[in-house]
């Protein structure tokens, strides 16, 4: 069958949209007609080169849609399912899948070749393989991928919301709430209010944290915290280490969460100074893997006991955390509708990230036209 895809060919360039030739789905795959596509930061990671794919590649790996066709050997869904992608596959069955470790299961280790576990491309074109953004290529009409990839979620909810459940929502919620444990009373900085850092500051704040402080050079970002569950927001990382300082009675905050769109040194190193004894400094945000981002003092890590962890996803687990944090938007105790800055056509994929890149969404939303 045909498609209609947005098609990154190399690094520094813009999206092209082109038709492509897909294949039916094979054992273990599934057909998807997407009906919607988030806009995260993370695919623009390949065209500024921070992550080398293979390329050609179909962009899009937050995406939400119906169940066309299945192959043999599926058993998760049937034609007909509503599902949510998870950007990483969760085999279930791995050493880190079976210890409830999804978030790094090992079929995730090849997202970025764009084929499927069996090693083989879905989309053709020209006479080349296409390959699909952590095998899901959401910025397409229609993609088979592996049922390791999609969650069956409650066909009541709106697609065009619940896709960003596939990546934003829980890699920002797990980031302070699993990777960084924010507890009740706790004092978390969230650095970066984005399509992720907005929901690190849901998931402080449904964690019962005390204070939850953003940090974003963007007004329009800090308004969208404040309206989201952060207590207090500045522009500035030193009068946010100057406002926890107050707020803890010198002690230091539980958690510096760094969800910007590109990690570097100096942010790292504003939230490592803003932790008190024992915290915690989750990193979720991304950098060309080349470049060292974390220079801190070993001495003072040491002495304060603090931690520096990296989190993929929110450290989350795509098959519960999907639905359960579906359910809370159901019971009107997440917010995604805020999320939505704006939506997008398949061919304003490339307006849209630009208004990704000056500042003016929280999340950019495709839907798909049928």
């Amino acid at each position: 069958m045909k498609t209609r895809a947005a098609v990154l060919a190399g690094p520094g360039k813009p999206f092209e949209i082109t038709e492509l030739d897909l294949d039916g789905p094979k054992d273990g795959e599934v057909l998807i007609r997407y009906v919607a596509a988030g806009l995260c930061h993370s695919d623009l990671h390949l065209t500024d080169g921070d992550l080398v794919p293979r390329f050609p590649i179909v962009g899009g790996h937050e995406g939400a849609g119906v169940i066309e066709e299945v192959g043999t050997g599926v058993t998760k869904v049937a034609p007909g399912d509503h599902v949510v992608c998870s950007f990483i596959p969760n085999c279930g069955t791995c050493r880190y899948c079976s210890t409830g470790r999804q978030s790094i299961c090992d079929m995730g280790a090849t997202i970025l070749n764009g084929d499927l576990p069996d090693g083989t491309f879905r989309f053709h074109g020209g006479g080349e393989d296409f390959g699909a953004m952590c095998m899901i290529g959401t910025f397409s009409q229609y993609a088979t991928i592996s049922q390791h990839s999609v969650v069956k979620v409650d066909d009541w909810l709106p697609l065009e919301t619940a896709v960003l459940v596939g990546c934003g929502v829980p890699t920002g919620w797990g980031s302070a709430v699993y990777a960084g444990g924010v507890r009740p009373g706790d004092t978390a900085v969230v650095f970066g209010i984005g399509g992720v850092g907005i929901n690190a500051v849901q998931g402080a704040r449904h964690a019962g944290a005390a204070n939850v402080v953003a940090v974003d050079p963007v007004a329009f970002k800090r308004d969208k915290a404040l309206e989201l569950g952060a207590t207090h927001a500045f522009a500035d990382a030193d009068e946010a280490l100057a406002k926890v300082m107050e707020l803890t009675w010198g002690q230091g905050a539980d958690q510096a969460l760094v969800t910007v769109g590109v990690v570097d040194e100096e942010v790292v190193g504003a939230a490592f100074n803003v932790l008190g004894k024992g915290g915690t400094l989750v990193v979720t945000g991304l950098a060309h893997p080349e470049k060292l981002t974390i220079h801190v003092s070993g001495a003072v890590l040491t002495l304060f006991e603090k931690t520096i962890k990296g989190s993929l996803f929110g450290s989350a687990n795509p098959q519960y955390d999907i639905p359960r944090l579906l359910r809370l938007y159901d019971q009107g105790k997440l917010d995604l509708d805020a999320l939505v800055t704006k939506r997008y056509t398949l061919d304003q994929v490339n307006e849209g990230y630009q208004d990704l890149r000056d500042g003016k969404n929280i999340r950019g939303v495709i839907v798909h036209e049928h």
